[in-house]
């Protein structure tokens, strides 16, 4: 199955349990005790799947971008100057940045809804936001070893807390159409 096609797929499902959920809620909202009552359509150790699996799939997506259009690219040389092709390189690298960045943030989140992934990556946040502006950076060629250096350190962490944490995470390369768009969703 392509990536395409496991992406509609997982979107479809997630679409029709947002359908049902909405659906079972009936739309009204019931007093109890003076708070709200809020019906959930998953259980706690679902929601913690739920929250493993979202947090492996942008993690991946992260390490692959990282890997493919900005360590790779490194160490074969490509940002030096007068290197073939390094404006078209450090394009790349920099959307990438910004994309994994975005999916980075975005499997923080995920790793908020397993208790036990929440503590394995609470060492890594701070490195997480110390890539904020590294796809700029690495776009206008500003970029240097230690740069490099810190992204990869950084997706390493993510990987080795994911791994603690019983949700291994493996380098799953977006197409560069995705990288495009920024990863923000």
């Amino acid at each position: 199955m392509s990536q395409r096609a496991r992406r509609a797929a997982v979107a479809l499902l997630l679409a029709c349990g947002l359908l049902l959920a909405g659906t079972a809620c009936g739309g009204k909202s019931e007093k109890k005790s003076g708070a709200e009552a809020t019906p959930t359509a998953t259980g706690s150790a679902e929601r913690q799947k739920f929250a493993k699996t979202r947090f492996v799939a942008n993690a991946g997506l992260a390490a692959g971008a990282t890997y493919q259009w900005i360590v790779k690219p490194f160490r074969n040389g490509s940002f030096k100057k007068g290197a073939d092709g390094r404006t078209s390189a450090l394009i790349k690298a920099g959307l990438a940045g910004t994309f994994a960045y975005n999916r980075l943030k975005a499997a923080a989140d995920n790793a908020k809804g397993d208790p036990t992934l929440t503590k394995a990556l609470a060492p890594v946040t701070a490195g997480i936001e110390s890539l904020k502006g590294m796809g700029t950076k690495l776009r206008k060629g500003e970029a240097g070893d230690a740069d490099i250096n810190a992204f990869d350190n950084v997706i390493n962490s993510v990987k080795d807390a994911g791994k603690s944490a019983g949700a291994p995470v493996t380098d799953k390369v977006p197409s560069f159409s995705d990288v495009q768009k920024g990863g923000g969703g």
